[in-house]
């Protein structure tokens, strides 16, 4: 039985929407919309659903709630959500380039190498601005990036594995480096960065939302425009050249827009674990999709969960507030662990 599809095939605009994965990411948008509701009612001050809705929609019941739903709640929902679709993003993208998929940006170094620049900018230059850390990100993600594919790239055949365990040798040498900067920096600055690394919202404001905003919205719709030619690389790079994609400039763009992605959402919320990594897999066992549609998913399954991460971690040891991070971390390691056997029983190291 073929599913139904939305379809267009000729014209300089073609695409072939298939109507249950259609019916999935409506699902997922609904779903992440009732968990940006019930962040706004969550917290030590008390609101139902009525008196949140009517303050998001400019009648709130008292002054108090307005400013707590326009000043804390809404702008870190919103911080979470656009980290959670940023990093998703960057894991599909990786996972696509390499055809790995363990690729995820804070498993192989790139997460770490744009969390150690933005450190040393804590700890060390305190005086830079903040609206620098998505650049100086971007810088020590690239560097990365850079790092591990010229390593991986020297030997040919064989890098089943070569990505990914370089990656982890290289993320570990950054996290040293990086608590090295939290054990002698200045403890007020340590602090600062500390509570940064833990991948936490819980600080979140509109500047925050606008940068997370701005490079979903710069940069989502270039990696769009490049889903055929990832579609033609999931073939392996002779199959891709065949079709006419210039493989070696195909690559490093993607890396590029993958690495962007990714430190964009770690300059300004920290490095969320394990996102990257889980989205793009739940997103493809949840409905068959070409890479476009895969890459809208994978995008709403990421917001969906860091922001259920955020409000879990909020509420479950209310007062106490678990960051992001440590609440994505606890559910991702086990999935990690699934996905390297599985992929250990089907090729050697």
């Amino acid at each position: 039985m073929t599913s139904r599809v939305f379809s267009r095939l000729d014209g300089p605009v073609t695409f072939k929407l298939p109507v249950q994965a259609l019916g999935v990411l409506a699902a997922l948008v609904g779903l992440t919309g009732m968990i940006a509701v019930a962040s706004l009612m969550t917290g030590s001050y008390p609101l139902d659903m009525a008196g949140a809705l009517a303050a998001l929609f400019g009648t709130p019941p008292s002054e108090m709630a307005e400013t707590v739903v326009w000043q804390f709640r809404f702008p870190r929902t919103l911080a979470a959500i656009l980290a959670g679709a940023l990093l998703a993003l960057s894991g599909a993208t990786l996972q696509n380039v390499t055809r790995n998929p363990l690729a995820d940006p804070s498993l192989v170094g790139v997460s770490q190498g744009a969390g150690l620049a933005v450190v040393t900018a804590i700890v060390v230059f305190p005086e830079l601005p903040q609206a620098l850390r998505p650049v100086l990100g971007f810088v020590g993600a690239l560097g990365v990036a850079a790092l591990i594919q010229s390593i991986t790239g020297r030997r040919a055949g064989g890098a089943t594995m070569r990505f990914i365990l370089t990656g982890i040798g290289v993320a570990a040498f950054l996290s040293a480096a990086t608590s090295a900067l939290l054990t002698y920096g200045q403890i007020d600055r340590a602090i600062s960065a500390l509570g940064w690394l833990a991948g936490s919202v819980h600080a979140a404001n509109w500047t925050d939302v606008a940068v997370l905003g701005a490079g979903l919205l710069l940069l989502a719709p270039a990696l769009f425009a490049a889903s055929r030619p990832m579609a033609a690389m999931r073939f392996g790079p002779d199959v891709a050249a065949g079709l006419g994609v210039r493989v070696g400039r195909t690559r490093l763009g993607l890396v590029t827009l993958s690495v962007a992605l990714a430190a964009v959402a770690v300059a300004m919320v920290g490095p969320i674990g394990f996102v990257g990594l889980v989205a793009p897999h739940l997103a493809r066992r949840l409905t068959y999709s070409g890479v476009g549609l895969h890459l809208t998913l994978s995008a709403a399954v990421g917001a969906l969960l860091v922001g259920a991460a955020d409000l879990a971690g909020r509420a479950l040891f209310a007062p106490i507030q678990l960051p992001a991070g440590v609440v994505t971390a606890v559910v991702g390691a086990p999935v990690f662990v699934l996905l390297i056997l599985r992929t250990q029983a089907r090729a050697h190291l």
